[in-house]
């Protein structure tokens, strides 16, 4: 690992020790609750002020570090040459929302000047990071480092219009758990004509508040086992359902069939923290687990089952992200509402360690040759 592999590590603790300036919030449910029904206002304090100073200067550092990159990712080139396509109106495979924004921005800066363009896709999305933690995140410290040693922010180096997309559906679920379910397919749709693959949230994100609000009936029961035979046993039709949206990975090096094991040991991690909770509060009388973190646990569900059975979906990984992204509010959520004593202690420590390793892990993987966020450059220092 060379020198550039620093400039992640120091921005993941920078950012972290930021963020322990933040003052959580002790329930989000409630937040979420005053977020639509509108709640009194109160002057801000001193401590507002310093939340409020801390996470600008953590949505700047993530930004910073992201906007000016430099030839970083295995698709940086080919982006660049998707931004010239489109501005003449060649096929591209991009939807018409991000081609209308290319268009919009090479006309503003320039044609070929991609730089910027770059850098606006960049803010946007760490933009709906970090407010999607300010609005939902119980500790935003624990989720933020989640967030970072999870990998999500690096990795939003790569395809720069799905993590564009995932940081919406991130942010979009707060309105999910609002109820205010306009805004939330309003929001998805508008930003699928960013990346089409953001439209699975619609049904998923729905279906999984429905069993958190309501519970599971004996029809879920067997709705889910239909379903999850349908993927056993009708993997051809869902692939030709697949390839008539996507026909260009059929019979490519993404047409493969695989289990991402890491990520299928995070929902099950995920879930067993979620089993350890209710057990710990079953005991305590009119005691119940948030609805917002069985609407988390159900997405991991929903990420299991992906990871598990859909092996056969190209780049699957785009579908369970959506889903697993909710874990940086769960876990914070479940070990942070725990009564204090060795097992919540156990449980935060586990998973701090889990993620440190994992990061160092991707460091590793982020100098592989279909990834490519390694060494880092910007241009700074570097383009001419």
């Amino acid at each position: 690992m060379e020198k550039s592999a620093l400039i992640f590590v120091f921005l993941t603790l920078g950012t972290v020790g930021f963020a322990l300036l933040i003052q959580s919030r002790v329930s989000s449910p409630v937040f979420l609750e005053q977020g639509k029904r509108g709640c009194r206002w109160n002057p801000p304090t001193r401590r507002d002020a310093v939340s409020a100073v801390a996470e600008f200067v953590i949505f700047s550092l993530l930004t910073a570090v992201s906007a000016c990159r430099f030839a970083l990712g295995n698709d940086y080139w080919v982006y660049r040459e998707n931004f010239r396509r489109i501005f003449y109106d060649a096929h591209v495979s991009s939807e018409i929302g991000f081609n209308l924004v290319v268009k919009a921005l090479f006309h503003l800066f320039g044609y070929d000047n991609y730089l910027p363009l770059f850098a606006f896709f960049s803010l946007v999305t760490v933009f709906f990071f970090v407010r999607a933690l300010h609005d939902q995140g119980e500790s935003f410290v624990f989720s933020l480092f989640l967030l970072m040693t999870g990998g999500f922010y690096f990795q939003s180096f790569n395809t720069i219009r799905y993590y564009l997309a995932l940081a919406v559906a991130t942010y979009s679920m707060k309105y999910v758990l609002r109820r205010e379910y306009g805004k939330f397919i309003l929001l998805i749709v508008v930003f699928a004509t960013v990346h089409k693959t953001i439209l699975v949230t619609i049904p998923l994100y729905l279906v999984a508040y429905s069993l958190a609000r309501r519970g599971v009936k004996k029809w879920h029961v067997a709705a889910g086992g239909a379903f999850l035979a349908s993927l056993v046993f009708g993997q051809k039709f869902y692939r030709w359902l697949i390839f008539k949206f996507y026909p260009f990975y059929e019979n490519t090096e993404f047409d493969v069939s695989r289990i991402s094991y890491v990520n299928l040991a995070k929902c099950v991690a995920a879930i067993a923290l979620f089993g350890i909770a209710w057990w710990m509060q079953r005991k305590e009388e009119a005691s119940t687990i948030q609805e917002s973190h069985r609407f988390y646990f159900w997405l991991s569900v929903f990420g299991m089952i992906v990871f598990l059975c859909g092996g056969f979906v190209p780049e699957v990984s785009r579908i369970g992200y959506y889903l697993i992204c909710a874990q940086i509010f769960l876990i914070p959520g479940l070990v942070e509402n725990m009564k204090t004593g060795w097992i919540k202690q156990v449980c935060r420590a586990g998973t701090v360690a889990a993620f440190s390793l994992y990061f160092v892990i991707l460091l590793h993987q982020f100098y592989q040759n279909d990834v490519r966020i390694l060494p880092y450059m910007s241009w700074i220092f570097y383009y001419k």
